[in-house]
């Protein structure tokens, strides 16, 4: 990792919650909404793709929309930012890759454990004049990446799993996937598209340790890391179908030894900054995870899910310029200290507020996230950078 900026530059963070977006309401919402994609529409409108998860954990991709002018939400003769409205749904558990089905002994199909279609981050990408989602297809094989294509951020098409060869010795297990929002360069020097991954790797215990002392005693690349894959530009143009053909997957970054210790993962799609000391940088909000000691259990942990900011080199993003030393937010209300997982803040979805910046060296986004993976709330995040 590369962190060649903090000797030319200061950054700073300062995180405001602005309360929640969205909350369960229905049968198809029984156990929690959370983890969004976000994104504008062809017209500057923002959806928010947000994963719904019905009762059994079978969970559907559903869009809501706030209408936007001029880059900013409308509001009212008040003030008051427009509401969200419900669109409907991008995708259900159809495809074989997304169900997890059996025959039960009356002769009905049951799930086994959950399915479905989790976690999307959408990202357009002008090179191939589409936005294109990653999001984690639950089947019977377990967790894997999945892409799908728009054209208008609506109505969405599935593209297959993400075809990544057995030779790179990869945990097939994936998570955590989003594209890049213009074409890269890979380590070998090929003009790309790139996009998130994290293999599921999973430490046993050993040596009379548990699972939890056994991960924090490997080495951090021994451990669930950010990864970056890369599909050749050239082969995309020939034949879109070759968007799930990864030929390179570079790990980035591993867990920091002050914060983010047991694993960490890609958060949202990371942004382009055009202004500034920063300029040309690319911006995204990835989450780490670490274990404590349970209160509760005596020998049991209480993970912790916050984010950070993590900046790549444009150009060649596998170049990591900046990581924040500690949490921009990290669990501290009670929606998210409580929910139907404890103790998590999950930054996935961002869209930048350039309406709110002062000069050119401050950089506003608000950021989505899911709450305890129930809620979904929404903060808003100052980077101003200074230089030194």
């Amino acid at each position: 990792m590369e962190n060649n900026l903090t000797s030319a530059v200061k950054i700073t963070t300062r995180v405001e919650r602005l309360g929640i977006v969205a909350s369960p309401v229905g049968p198809y919402q029984v156990e929690g909404v959370l983890n969004p994609a976000v994104y504008h529409d062809r017209d500057g409108h923002l959806i928010v793709m947000m994963r719904s998860v019905a009762h059994g954990n079978q969970s559907r991709l559903e869009m809501i929309r706030q209408l936007w002018a001029d880059g900013k939400p409308v509001v009212d003769a008040d003030g008051n930012e427009a509401p969200y409205e419900r669109v409907g749904f991008a995708l259900v558990p159809q495809a074989a890759y997304e169900r997890r089905r059996r025959i039960d002994e009356s002769g009905k199909s049951v799930t086994i454990g959950g399915e479905g279609c989790e976690d999307p981050r959408v990202t357009f990408i002008a090179e191939l004049d589409r936005y294109m989602m990653c999001y984690t297809a639950f089947g019977l094989a377990g967790p894997r990446i999945a892409l799908a294509w728009s054209q208008d951020g609506y109505k969405w098409h599935r593209l297959g799993l993400l075809d990544i060869p057995e030779t790179f010795g990869l945990h097939p297990d994936d998570k955590d996937a989003a594209f890049f929002p213009e074409p890269v360069m890979s380590p070998s020097g090929e003009v790309s598209l790139a996009l998130y991954h994290r293999p599921m790797t999973n430490i046993p215990a050993r040596d009379g340790m548990d699972v939890v002392q056994s991960t924090l005693a490997a080495a951090p690349t021994d451990r669930q890391c950010i990864r970056i894959a890369y599909i050749p530009l050239y082969a995309v143009r020939a034949d879109f179908a070759n968007i799930l053909k990864v030929t390179e997957s570079e790990l980035v970054f591993a867990p920091l030894d002050a914060w983010g210790t047991f694993k960490c993962g890609a958060g949202t799609a990371p942004v382009k900054i055009t202004r500034g000391l920063l300029a040309g940088n690319l911006l995204e909000i990835f989450h780490g995870v670490d274990q404590f000691a349970s209160a509760t259990r005596p020998s049991g942990y209480q993970g912790r899910y916050a984010g950070g900011v993590m900046l790549h080199d444009g150009d060649e993003p596998h170049r990591i310029k900046y990581v924040s030393p500690e949490p921009a937010i990290k669990p501290e209300t009670r929606d998210e200290l409580e929910g139907i997982v404890n103790n998590v803040v999950f930054p996935t979805g961002i869209v930048e507020r350039a309406d709110l910046a002062t000069h050119d060296d401050e950089h506003v986004y608000d950021v989505f996230y899911g709450m305890a993976d129930r809620l979904i709330g929404r903060f808003r995040l100052w980077v101003v950078v200074a230089a030194l």
